[in-house]
């Protein structure tokens, strides 16, 4: 049965406080390197594109901006990998958290399919016993408990939260908003908003995905609709009519994305969710960035969106900022 979230009350919803002001986050899925449009494979765990982790994160230290580190099995169980992010998050605001992986995070049950490598899937005591193990292995290689979690392919289930809170997880971010994954075997986020929430004892901080265009007050529903007509979303794009945009520069125009932040604050939106993946920082680990020239775009991309955010006196919150507002 497909997982969607339920929609949250509004008491579920998180009032920020006032002198929370508008701000952003920016969460990295630090992860292994794999080929995208291959089958999921338990025995691809190389982390080599982590040798450029650190001059990225030198670019976002330098202005101020801390990095949410999700980082999966491979990651936390190797050694060079810990090293790198054992020295970023001594700038005082970056941190750990965890993201599962679930094809490459033992203990393994059951046959590799798509379906089961979106960890909501599995059967509860299965996803449990995952997070046990990747959570213990996270404190073990960095020394405090992580707070925050990324279900790896965005795959949250039913229990997830529940199982979350009772290992001491305040935040999640799992929910990708206006993405739809049934065809692959993955929850449907088509009607989720990027609004924050409380449910079963976390918060859910989804990533920000924006409608623009002239007809964007048709949003969610307008967008799945036009799924259903051949070339339908493609036609309305182009003719400015409806986009879908989340803040990523991975398949992201920096132009589409700054227009996106212009209508998330203007709707009201008070903490934008930003990221990307590590493997995106050397060349040929992802279909974004597949050479030199892509690498180049998407620092660029990277620059020209913190100045927009800067511009509109929009500041970087890092974890602990979050948590702290939210209490």
């Amino acid at each position: 049965m497909t997982y969607r979230p339920p929609r949250p009350a509004d008491a579920q919803r998180v009032v920020w406080p006032d002198d929370f002001g508008t701000r952003f986050t920016v969460f990295v899925d630090v992860e292994e390197e794999f080929d995208w449009r291959a089958p999921l494979d338990s025995r691809n765990r190389a982390t080599t594109a982590m040798v450029a982790f650190p001059d990225a994160h030198r670019r976002f230290a330098e202005r101020g901006v801390a990095l949410n580190c999700m980082v999966d099995h491979p990651i936390a169980t190797d050694p060079a990998s810990g090293a790198i992010l054992s020295r970023v998050v001594e700038d005082g605001r970056s941190e750990i958290g965890t993201q599962l992986h679930a094809w490459v995070n033992p203990p393994f049950e059951g046959a590799a399919t798509s379906t089961a490598s979106y960890a909501g899937n599995l059967p509860r005591e299965l996803e449990a016993a995952k997070l046990k193990t990747l959570t213990r292995a996270i404190a073990s290689a960095f020394g405090r408990s992580p707070r925050a979690y990324r279900a790896g392919r965005y795959g949250i289930g039913p229990h997830s939260l529940e199982l979350l809170a009772a290992l001491g997880y305040r935040i999640d971010s799992s929910v990708r908003p206006g993405y739809d994954y049934r065809s692959d075997g993955g929850p449907d986020f088509s009607m989720a908003d990027a609004g924050a929430y409380r449910s079963n004892g976390i918060v859910e901080l989804p990533l920000t995905t924006v409608f623009t265009g002239h007809a964007r007050s048709g949003g969610s529903r307008l967008y799945r609709a036009l799924g259903r007509v051949p070339k339908g979303r493609g036609a309305f794009a182009r003719t400015r009519l409806l986009s879908r945009i989340a803040l990523t520069p991975e398949g992201m125009p920096i132009a589409a994305a700054l227009e996106a932040v212009a209508v998330a604050v203007g709707e009201g939106l008070r903490l934008l969710n930003l990221s990307f993946h590590s493997p995106s920082l050397a060349p040929g680990h992802t279909p974004y960035v597949r050479d030199a020239a892509d690498l180049k775009c998407f620092h660029a991309w990277w620059t020209t969106m913190l100045g927009d955010l800067d511009r509109r006196g929009i500041r970087n919150a890092s974890l602990d900022e979050i948590i702290a507002a939210l209490a």
